[in-house]
């Protein structure tokens, strides 16, 4: 009998959530003691196909076969027993519990009374952070320690399930380039003693530099896998954009007037610093990048959500101190948020409630009481001019489709009458003729003098409806583009992936 090469076999994959076809019959093979990365722009299915792997979203049809057993109808729980084991990009530990709590947590070592054995607790906890060289006190509270030891506590957790198969999401995004450094020391250790790993990554240094393999997706559909060091920056670029800009962006053009907002060498933090960019009358501006380029927070910061530790932003021509949302309201500034359902809609509340809610003084009578009457006439005009498909305007939000909630918080902000939009994702997570609908509608309110800066992960958007894009790279600008017939996809992610200049 011949020994299995791979440790993981994932074949025709499928899954399927209500409308969507989030996986198309994708594979990934992994072998035993290798780096594999796995690549895509966001939405391509890379966290689809990991959450079907570790048991979250048991997959719709396909096989997965692991150490040369067909495993099927597992949970998490399962496949952490099995050796199969996740560290999250958004680490979740709990934070006043010291590191062995929570390494051991739910498996904790009990003495002969049933009760907690700390002492040989402790020294499980120094045999497992022994063999990632994590030289703390097991007793340490994990609020202590910084985002690196917390990945590393995270690795030691994998290590601590006899884990085979250990997948890291995003595990550099909140890394200095010296942490990073220590963490590929460990990846090489953990390769060396014949532990896989799926490296999931947008950083294209650190792909070439830490992995073995790639495997690339896109829109759900598998594209190819390559090895590491036989695939060029440029052929890795084609096969994770390749797409065309079709009917979906019926952009209009625009009369473009005078510049609207300036944002000049705005920082925040470590978060990002020196981002400068203008939006005129009638423009829409698209902001392109990575996850973890700084995109959401830049918006963000200008809103007045996030606090500024230098910079400028002007109004029109003057500048403007936005402390806090209330101040970009009043300075006639919107923002859709990233996320609808954790930021943007109240679901639970009717279309009527969620669209006042943000301008809610203005109906406001000298008694205190609501004007009913006025809200219900200013809210109706808005449900017929965006096109709400909704019975009514008092149907609760939460049983709307996606594109729907989403034309709901458009209606919010633009009742509030503002002359600059910050829209954040605005088409995700939604089907493609509401994601139509949405460009129409960016589209006829830029013509109608709204200045609009929207953030996109999706390259095909940015391009079908920007008139300029800013493109961002780890906190900093490192392009604005004019969107003209001839800017290709490849030329974005080369600003996208920090190439560009070192191409220069």
């Amino acid at each position: 009998m011949t020994e299995e090469k791979n440790i993981l076999e994932m074949h025709d994959i499928v899954k399927t959530f209500p409308g969507v076809k989030a996986l198309k019959g994708v594979k990934l093979d992994v072998k035993y003691g290798e780096i594999h990365a796995l690549m895509g722009e966001n939405g391509a299915g890379k966290s689809t196909l990991m959450k079907c792997l570790i048991g979250i979203h048991p997959p719709t049809a396909g096989q997965i076969t692991f150490e040369g057993k067909i495993i099927e109808n597992y949970t998490t729980a399962d496949a952490l027993k099995m050796g199969i084991s996740m560290i999250h990009q958004e680490l979740s530990p709990v934070e006043h519990r010291s590191i062995m709590e929570n390494i051991w947590l739910g498996r904790e070592p009990k003495t002969k009374f049933g009760l907690v054995d700390h002492k040989k607790m402790y020294e499980m906890t120094k045999e497992v952070l022994k063999e990632i060289d994590f030289n703390e006190d097991p007793k340490r509270h994990v609020v202590e320690l910084t985002v690196a030891q917390m990945q590393m506590l995270e690795i030691a957790k994998a290590l601590s399930y006899n884990a085979k198969l250990i997948i890291m999401d995003e595990p550099t995004s909140a890394l200095t380039n010296k942490e990073i450094d220590q963490l590929f020391q460990i990846m090489n250790r953990l390769r060396e003693n014949g532990k896989s790993l799926i490296y999931i990554s947008h950083k294209l240094e650190e792909i070439y530099r830490i992995t073995d393999r790639v495997t690339v997706y896109r829109d759900g559909a598998y594209i190819g896998t390559e090895n590491t060091k036989e695939l060029s920056i440029s052929t890795l670029i084609k096969m994770m954009v390749g797409r065309n800009v079709d009917e979906m962006f019926p952009k209009v053009a625009c009369e473009i007037g005078e510049t609207m907002l300036e944002v000049k060498n705005l920082c925040s933090g470590k978060r990002f610093k020196d981002v400068s960019f203008d939006v005129k009358r009638g423009e829409i501006l698209g902001i392109a990048g990575l996850v973890g380029a700084g995109r959401t927070e830049v918006i963000e910061t200008v809103f007045g959500i996030r606090h500024k530790t230098s910079g400028q932003v002007f109004v029109d021509g003057k500048e403007v101190q936005i402390r806090s949302p209330r101040d970009a309201k009043h300075n006639k500034m919107a923002l859709l948020t990233e996320d609808r359902r954790i930021t943007g809609i109240f679901p639970m509340l009717t279309v009527f409630q969620n669209v006042i809610i943000a301008n809610i003084k203005k109906y406001i009578k000298k008694s205190g009481l609501l004007d009913h009457k006025t809200a219900i006439v200013d809210v109706n005009q808005f449900v017929d001019a965006i096109q709400i498909k909704t019975p009514s305007i008092y149907q609760k939000v939460e049983n709307l489709s996606g594109g729907n909630q989403q034309k709901v918080l458009v209606a919010r902000w633009l009742l509030t009458q503002p002359e600059i939009l910050f829209l954040d994702e605005p088409t995700r997570g939604i089907d493609v003729g509401a994601k139509a609908e949405i460009h129409r509608l960016v589209s006829n309110l830029a013509c109608q003098g709204k200045s609009i800066v929207m953030v996109s992960s999706e390259l095909p958007e940015v391009m079908g409806m920007s008139d300029r894009i800013v493109v961002m790279h780890e906190g900093k600008v490192t392009g604005i583009l004019n969107n003209h017939k001839d800017l290709t996809q490849e030329e974005i992610m080369l600003y996208a992936t920090g190439q560009a200049e070192k191409l220069a």
